[in-house]
């Protein structure tokens, strides 16, 4: 199993978007970097997790963590003339953009801001914090995803709903 983290702008598709996709599954299109298309095509398999990474958001923050449960696979998004992300040149044959499918894990509560992980010295080499570093979809070390794993923290409880109507036996 390998670690990855995934960068999206949380006003077009946040880590609760995620949640609230049916099964909580959505597949990671729009990629457009022939460097993250590579991670996505050659190196990310279904098992790998993920850190799902809001960023031009007010800390960027890692604010959720998900797996990979579909590798490889065409991104319908290049085929779709009416999609921002269309590509005139992709033959479906031969796709050259394709796409992974990944399933929300958990919300990481709260969000883990870039300004403190920049503060954790397992961290000093991770991807995320070079300067410049701009890429989508980036490798994370086993040690990288052992340190932020403890930031996070254990999942929190999810808390049920209160009933609105106190719940009665059924008569025979």
């Amino acid at each position: 199993m390998a670690y990855w983290l995934f960068k999206s702008e949380p006003d077009c598709f946040s880590f609760a978007d995620l949640q609230a996709a049916p099964e909580s599954t959505t597949g990671w299109d729009g990629v457009r970097n022939y460097q993250a298309r590579n991670y996505l095509r050659d190196s990310i398999k279904q098992g790998d997790e993920v850190l799902f990474y809001h960023s031009n958001a007010d800390p960027p923050a890692i604010a959720g963590i998900a797996r990979v449960v579909r590798e490889a696979h065409p991104d319908p998004t290049a085929f779709d003339p009416s999609d921002d992300h269309y590509d005139p040149k992709s033959d479906s044959d031969a796709p050259t953009w394709v796409q992974v499918s990944i399933q929300a894990i958990r919300p990481i509560e709260p969000p883990l801001g870039l300004p403190r992980l920049r503060e954790i010295p397992e961290l000093a080499g991770m991807e995320l914090l070079r300067k410049g570093s701009r890429l989508s979809i980036q490798p994370v070390s086993p040690a990288e995803w052992s340190a932020i794993m403890k930031l996070a923290g254990p999942a929190k409880p999810k808390q049920s709903k209160p009933r609105s109507k106190p719940r009665t036996e059924r008569s025979k």
